[in-house]
């Protein structure tokens, strides 16, 4: 039923005008649609968006970096370290110069050896002279080298070997087990630098007896093992 007013009996006016009138646009938006839920809808997704890349820039790549990190920092700790496998491993060690020489080992057997020159020494190399000692006893083989005449500052390598300086030089290196391992502890191996005078005394020992099985001792360079410097008879 319709509603009339009071005092002309016709019904009341209606702003129609107002009721149909759209709501005014933007630019880029349709009409009639407003703009508020479109900017919080907006602003929802673009928190969203940082969020998840402050995430992945925090959580992500920074976790993996900082693993790395400390798995580079793990790697060069282990490098730096003495290795658990060479400890206590007798022989393995390439000479102590402040070791009891094998001369003065108490109660060992000692044989003794003077170094001649060869003729496959590198060239300035005429004056090296020396002597070496191989000594067998309760606490194996130790063998100590003193040599005069070699480079100041420049590494060299002695090694003992299976044949006499008469044979090739010496041969081949002394093995505990033939045919086993090149290195400590199943050969004998000494490394040491010449002080500034030329001179240079080191001692290595191996748990093992050599018995007569190591009758020579050579002497070289280290960068140039080839070029045999000098060998040494063992009085055996």
């Amino acid at each position: 039923m319709s509603t009339y007013h009071p005092t002309s009996g016709r019904p009341p006016l209606r702003d129609t005008a107002s009721a149909a009138r759209p709501v005014p646009s933007e630019p880029g938006r349709p009409a009639g649609v407003s703009g508020r839920p479109r900017a919080r809808l907006a602003v929802a997704c673009a928190t969203v968006t940082a969020t998840a890349a402050l995430l992945s820039g925090c959580g992500g790549d920074s976790a993996e970096n900082t693993s790395k990190a400390s798995n580079k920092s793990a790697e060069v700790a282990a490098s730096a370290s003495p290795s658990h496998e060479m400890d206590g491993m007798d022989g393995m060690a390439m000479g102590d110069p402040s070791a009891t020489p094998a001369d003065k080992i108490p109660g060992a057997d000692v044989v003794k050896g003077t170094f001649q020159l060869l003729d496959t020494r590198p060239p300035g190399m005429d004056d090296v002279t020396g002597t070496a000692w191989l000594a067998q006893g309760s606490q194996g083989t130790t063998v100590t080298v003193s040599l005069k005449g070699l480079k100041p500052g420049e590494k060299y390598m002695s090694h003992l070997h299976s044949s006499p300086c008469s044979a090739d030089n010496g041969g081949a290196h002394f093995q505990f087990e033939k045919g086993g391992a090149t290195a400590p502890p199943n050969e004998v191996h000494l490394m040491f630098t010449a002080d500034q005078a030329g001179q240079a005394m080191t001692t290595v020992n191996n748990s093992r007896k050599t018995g007569k099985g190591a009758v020579a001792i050579v002497v070289h360079p280290q960068k140039a093992m080839d070029n045999r410097i000098a060998c040494a008879d063992f009085d055996l």
